[in-house]
C-alpha cells in the first residue's frame, strides 16, 4: 500500500518504518485485536498522506511495476494501464476506497473501519469512483469491468 502511494522503494520503506513505529507505540490502545489488520492499514494510509503532503506530490505506481505481466496479452496490459491512469486522476476519497476494495480486496465494512467512515459513505464513494472511471474511459472493457464489479456487490 505504501509503495502504491509514494512510488519509490526508499520512500515506501521509510513510510513502512514510520507505520511500524506508530503501530508499536499505539498497540496498547488497540482495544480489539481482531481489527489489527484494518487498524494497521488505517495507520499506513495516514502515514502516506502525511508523507506525501510533506513532499507535496501524489504519485501512484503503475500496476505493471507491482506484478509480473509476462503471461498476459498486450491488450490486457493496455487496458490495465488505461484503468490505472484513470484511477490516478480520481479524487483521493474515490481513489483510496477503490484501491482498498479492488487492489487490496478489503470488504466495505473493513474499509469503513480503516477510514472511519460510515459504510454508506464507503459504498457511495465506491459507486461514484466507478462512475468517474467509466466517464473517463468510456470504453467497452471498462463498462464490462464496472458491471462485473457492481454485480459482485
Amino acid at each position: 500500500m505504501a509503495y502504491v502511494y509514494v512510488q519509490n522503494e526508499n520512500d515506501a520503506v521509510e513510510v513502512f518504518q514510520q507505520t511500524i513505529i506508530r503501530a508499536y507505540e499505539g498497540l496498547p490502545q488497540l482495544k480489539e485485536p481482531h481489527y489489527f489488520s484494518t487498524w494497521l492499514t488505517r495507520i499506513i494510509i495516514n502515514v502516506c498522506k502525511t508523507y506525501i503532503a510533506k513532499k507535496n506530490t501524489v504519485q501512484l505506481v503503475e500496476p505493471h511495476t507491482l506484478e509480473d505481466f509476462t503471461s498476459t496479452t498486450p491488450t490486457y496490459i493496455e487496458e490495465e494501464l488505461d484503468l490505472w491512469h484513470s484511477l490516478c486522476k480520481l479524487e483521493e476519497k474515490y481513489k483510496t476506497v477503490l484501491l482498498l476494495r479492488f487492489y487490496q480486496d478489503y470488504s466495505v465494512k473493513d474499509i469503513a473501519a480503516i477510514l472511519q467512515y460510515p459504510e454508506g459513505t464507503v459504498k457511495t464513494n465506491i459507486r461514484r469512483g466507478l462512475q468517474a472511471l467509466r466517464q473517463q474511459l468510456k470504453g467497452a472493457y471498462i463498462d464490462e469491468w464496472v458491471q462485473s464489479i457492481e454485480r459482485g456487490h
